[in-house]
């Protein structure tokens, strides 16, 4: 993953690392789900990007990094563009973005219940693609952690 050229245009800074958890944006998603009675579609895509939002930035913090400037949802999405995350996914959710900022800041109302439906289909996805993605990095990190430690014992072994 590079991300060398987002830090040296301010687009996002190193923080320390947190523990990644995706609970919150579960909530947000699955709230979104029960949103669909209202037929207020496009409320529940902005609950939903919510969501997807927040997954994201704890995957940032998760690898050391957060958003930053006046543009930081646009930065976050730059972002995942450079991991090796689905990037069908992120483009997605990228538009969705865009679509979301319409609504809010045009007042243009654009969702349809089919498409508030696949919304959320696609949150699920999303987020069970970047909880896999944080096992994959946890499980590397565990071989490298256990490598180390054996080289360790095997140097220690044999200064005795």
């Amino acid at each position: 993953m590079k991300f060398e050229e987002l830090l040296t245009k301010n687009k996002i800074e190193k923080v320390e690392k947190t523990e990644f958890n995706s609970e919150s944006a579960e909530k947000s998603i699955k709230f979104a789900g029960e949103g669909l009675k209202t037929e207020n579609y496009d409320e529940v895509m902005s609950v939903v990007y919510n969501g997807v939002f927040k997954i994201s930035n704890r995957l940032m913090n998760f690898l050391g990094y957060r958003a930053i400037g006046k543009e930081h949802h646009k930065n976050t999405f730059e972002f995942l563009k450079e991991t090796e995350l689905n990037q069908e996914l992120v483009g997605y959710f990228d538009n969705m973005r865009k679509k979301r900022n319409d609504f809010l800041y045009r007042d243009v109302e654009s969702i349809s219940k089919e498409e508030a439906e696949e919304i959320i289909k696609k949150a699920g996805e999303f987020v069970q693609e970047i909880r896999t993605f944080v096992q994959e990095i946890r499980t590397k990190n565990n071989l490298k952690t256990k490598g180390n430690k054996k080289e360790v014992a095997l140097k220690n072994k044999k200064v005795n």
